[in-house]
């Protein structure tokens, strides 16, 4: 499950704010599928290197929709899936087929070029689909998929985490980073509790199932708390009954990126070399993909809309 950016994401850059601010996730439609995206959003592009969160969380849990997303490309981007609920099988242009489960994390790297699809054989499926901006040392290298059946967890007093994606504490997690991050799955018990933090790292936290006290700022399910880099600790507060969230962080990217459809670029002129590359059906960069489901073409970038 991943993408795409739609016109009201590309606009958005990276505004400069003291302390913790807080964004209002919006649901968006994806093939048929309701998800909350939570990045980017208005004034925030990015967070390290962490460039696109769409939370699974279907609106109606009595009758949620399958997910049925046929092959589509990417470049320039890491996809991170990790699901809290049922089960989906991942294909891609590199012969993979994996299914993946709540507790296992899915890692493509798609480098210059890889197209994938994404079935869920059963409905109900929940979770979160993350994009990674490669850097530019990596970003034009060849595609490439990981699973991790197991990842490394950390316990404390008020709490523990599940480290999707680079360190935590002790533990580091072994999917691939081609940048300075992390990812945490995290669950708080009852009662306050402090989180040491990277000073060089901007960070997100994502409520998944009740609020939660950020410092002072309340965060609601779905939507971001932004801290900016400078602390090197934060206090939440998930109130009595406990809470679950996403925590995602990094070393500010430093590089001004390109987002469209299901690119990541540095320009439009590599975002259209993609998309016609895509729409020829150029089998050396996006090969072809074993699915049951159908091709997803994509729409004209919006520079090119109507130049016929």
């Amino acid at each position: 499950m991943s993408g795409p950016i739609d016109e009201r994401d590309i606009g958005w850059v990276n505004e400069g704010q003291i302390g913790v601010e807080v964004r209002q996730g919006r649901t968006a439609n994806i093939g048929g599928f309701e998800v909350v995206r939570v990045l980017p959003t208005k004034g925030r592009r990015t967070i390290g290197g962490w460039c696109f969160v769409d939370l699974m969380i279907p609106p109606d849990a009595t009758d949620p929709d399958p997910l049925e997303i046929g092959p589509h490309p990417h470049i320039g981007l890491a996809t991170v899936t990790w699901l809290f609920s049922g089960e989906a099988l991942h294909s891609d242009s590199l012969g993979t087929e994996q299914v993946i489960r709540p507790g296992q994390l899915n890692l493509m790297s798609a480098g210059h070029g890889i197209a994938h699809a994404e079935l869920s054989p059963e409905e109900g499926v929940q979770g979160a689909q993350m994009w990674i901006a490669q850097p530019e040392a990596t970003r034009h290298g060849e595609p490439a998929f990981e699973h991790h059946g197991e990842l490394p967890r950390v316990e404390w007093a008020q709490g523990e985490a599940m480290v999707l994606v680079g360190s935590f504490g002790e533990a580091t997690s072994p999917a691939r980073a081609d940048t300075e991050l992390v990812g945490l799955d995290m669950t708080l018990r009852s009662g306050p509790t402090e989180i040491e933090l990277r000073p060089d790292f901007e960070y997100g936290v994502i409520p998944l199932d009740s609020s939660i006290k950020l410092d002072d700022a309340i965060v609601e399910p779905g939507w971001l708390g932004l801290v900016e880099a400078g602390p090197d600790r934060i206090r939440l507060d998930a109130g009595a009954g406990g809470g679950r969230l996403m925590l995602v962080g990094g070393e500010p990217l430093g590089e001004r990126i390109q987002m469209w459809w299901n690119f990541v670029a540095r320009s439009k002129e590599e975002i259209t070399g993609a998309w016609e590359a895509w729409q020829a059906r150029d089998t050396d960069r996006f090969g072809p993909v074993p699915s049951r489901l159908a091709r997803i073409d994509a729409p004209p970038p919006p520079w090119l809309a109507g130049s016929d």
